[in-house]
């Protein structure tokens, strides 16, 4: 069985960027069979630097060269001494254990740190339909043709206690 994520608005369609997402479902998915197991509900943050177009071209809406993008004073508020909050730790514990996430786009920080945690980040089309994406997983559970569904299956065949195991065997270097 793989855990999947998928940044959503309406549980259908993979259409928002992971960092900025609101909604995250989770699905498990077994040879045959998906059943959607959590809904992930998050705060609505803002998209900044480079990152703030794409989502308005996500949108359909494009920004004219001539118009030059500069931040408010409300966008850059105050100084502060403290860091500003991490609007993607929320999403990276919700979607632990999850084999892969799917979003319309991930920023490079983001892809780091779900590789780190053994989730293979996935890049789709704004409006990807999830049954679609869905049933190829489900197809490369049968059929194989999929290397990161086959390293997830291995990973997952794996004892998390199998070191612990190796001791009580009293095993020896030779």
């Amino acid at each position: 069985m793989l855990r999947l994520a998928f940044a959503t608005t309406d549980q259908q369609k993979v259409d928002l960027h992971f960092g900025a997402s609101e909604r995250i479902v989770i699905f498990e998915v077994s040879e045959g069979q998906a059943e959607l197991v959590e809904i992930g509900e998050f705060n609505k943050a803002e998209m900044k630097g480079a990152y703030k177009d794409k989502e308005l071209e996500a949108m359909g809406i494009t920004r004219l060269p001539t118009q030059p993008y500069a931040p408010s004073p409300e966008e850059v508020g105050p100084p502060s001494d403290k860091p500003p909050e991490d609007k993607v730790i929320p999403k990276l514990e919700f979607i632990k254990g999850c084999s892969a996430v799917y979003a319309a786009s991930i920023g490079a920080s983001s892809i780091k740190r779900l590789m780190s945690m053994n989730v293979q980040p996935i890049i789709v089309d704004n409006g990807y339909a999830i049954i679609d994406l869905l049933n190829q997983v489900n197809n490369a559970l049968r059929n194989g043709g999929l290397a990161w569904v086959e390293r997830a299956v291995a990973r997952g065949n794996k004892s998390p206690d199998r070191f612990v195991e190796m001791a009580k065997e009293e095993w020896q270097e030779s």
